[in-house]
């Protein structure tokens, strides 16, 4: 799947195995939200992005209409994947909205400007997956952050 945002030049590449596997794993949560973290690499001079990976956190806490996820051993985990690969990093986050729409809350919202304003991060486009789904349809919304405002891949 490969996905575009037209008015700032950005695209967006991740594949339909790793996709299904989120669904899947998401699923299993059911019925609450669940995500992690995404892993990926740039290209065409930071313009596409290519997703390749997840990293599920070891703790969490959700709900129904709630997912956060802890930290904690993660920066261990994203080692592991810079010495494998060491144009991999960290690009953003996924999360699922059980029966509902791929649409950013503003909870969504808040917490992407907040990994774009913590200081101990150094992303500052994070990319934001949300898997809406019900029993008998899956929508991806695939969003970035740029220049203080949330777009949507098309």
């Amino acid at each position: 799947m490969i996905l575009r945002v037209k008015k700032i030049e950005l695209t967006i590449e991740a594949d339909d195995v790793l996709l299904n596997n989120l669904v899947e794993k998401g699923k299993s949560y059911y019925p609450n939200e669940f995500g992690g973290f995404l892993i990926g690499y740039y290209s065409d001079g930071n313009r596409h992005l290519h997703i390749t990976d997840t990293i599920l956190p070891k703790s969490f806490k959700a709900s129904k209409y709630f997912f956060e996820r802890s930290t904690k051993g993660i920066e261990n985990k994203l080692n592991k994947c810079y010495k494998e690969s060491p144009q991999k990093m960290y690009v953003g986050e996924w999360h699922t909205h059980p029966d509902s729409s791929p649409i950013p809350s503003l909870t969504d919202i808040s917490a992407i400007s907040a990994i774009v304003n913590n200081q101990n991060s150094n992303i500052a486009n994070p990319v934001l997956l949300i898997i809406g789904y019900s029993k008998t349809r899956v929508n991806f919304g695939f969003y970035v952050w740029f220049e203080n405002k949330l777009y949507r891949y098309e």
